[in-house]
């Protein structure tokens, strides 16, 4: 398999540009923040720029001032900003309010069955009442790895994985491999049963970066392995020629998507050399999708379990939103990364 070509002073120069505009946005402590500071903590660690730490530092001092907000499962993507202030400055009021976070999770957010936790918003605890959610894997599962590796906390990390595990086994299809956007455990069905671009990053995306962290003698490793190798399998037979995927993955009639798009082309970058000739044109897609401010174009808006396809179909993409810019972010940092790791 051919490797990957592409112009790393371009990816750097593309990678600024969005991390500046990102900064420009305005943010609530909410996951819109959460994605979009993730992308840039992967960001600074793969090109070892202070300014991008500075920005993150400044966000977050400001809003501690007032202590920690009414916590979500959503809201909890902001963690992943805590943990990487806390590794690079060792301050320990970022893991304390990170544990606070992680707390809240494990002892106090709504959950169905064996523990799956229920997609909540905003603070609020009803509005999906037993609705599972691919894009908690993301907002809470990997927090709860990340953070559990860090502190050796044994609790943190095996309720993690649960979630890993409970939602493969309430949204991921037997037939065609890839993952519904949510479940609903009431009604015991997938509602509208989509196989959502985005929803299928958030899964594809966390289970790659979790198997960075799980031990290979874990029962688990194998679990999310498998889970990942046979979505991705799939995934790439529904890539366009634009190196991008449509909205809903299954309906090329549907709109080509960025921010989904994004999650599964560094999904497939764990792969090593497996899926290059796949790489390559993402690479092109997504690179196309920057605007000379650095604004990510194309990104659908915050999008719930809609009704039907007809409803995802609708979904705007006209607005930069900050999950876009976070995830391509996170995959052109990981591009630069694999090409050219550096030390920190």
């Amino acid at each position: 398999m051919a490797n990957l070509v592409f112009d790393e002073q371009e990816v750097k120069e593309k990678i600024d540009r969005v991390v500046e505009k990102t900064m420009k946005m305005d943010y609530g402590w909410d996951w819109p923040g959460g994605v979009a500071f993730f992308g840039i903590a992967e960001a600074y660690e793969a090109t070892g720029e202070q300014k991008y730490l500075h920005y993150l530092k400044n966000w977050v001092d400001e809003q501690l001032e007032d202590g920690l907000p009414p916590l979500s499962v959503n809201a909890s993507a902001i963690g992943h900003t805590l943990l990487t202030l806390y590794l690079t400055t060792n301050e320990q009021r970022y893991l304390e309010s990170a544990i606070q976070m992680a707390n809240f999770l494990l002892n106090d957010a709504e959950r169905f069955a064996d523990g799956i936790l229920q997609h909540t918003v905003n603070g609020g605890r009803d509005v999906f009442p037993q609705q599972a959610w691919v894009d908690t894997m993301f907002m809470a599962g990997y927090f709860l790895l990340r953070i559990g590796h860090l502190l050796d906390r044994k609790d943190y990390f095996e309720f993690g994985l649960k979630q890993y595990h409970g939602h493969e086994q309430f949204l991921q299809d037997e037939m065609t491999n890839l993952y519904y956007h949510g479940w609903d455990n009431i009604a015991e069905n997938h509602m509208s049963g989509i196989f959502w671009a985005r929803g299928n990053s958030w899964a594809a995306y966390t289970m790659a970066r979790a198997l960075e962290l799980v031990k290979v003698q874990h029962p688990s490793y194998m679990l999310i392995a498998d889970s990942l190798r046979d979505q991705l399998s799939a995934l790439v037979r529904l890539q366009s020629e634009t190196g991008l995927w449509h909205t809903i993955l299954t309906d090329p009639d549907s709109y080509l998507e960025t921010s989904g798009s994004a999650g599964i082309a560094a999904a497939l970058l764990s792969k090593g050399k497996l899926y290059n000739k796949y790489l390559q044109k993402s690479i092109a897609g997504i690179l196309n999708q920057i605007k000379e401010d650095g604004s990510v174009m194309n990104v659908s808006a915050g999008t719930a379990v809609m009704d039907d396809a007809d409803g995802y179909k609708g979904v705007p993409y006209i607005r930069v939103q900050g999950w876009g810019q976070g995830m391509v972010l996170a995959f052109l940092s990981l591009l630069l990364k694999q090409h050219n790791p550096i030390s920190l």
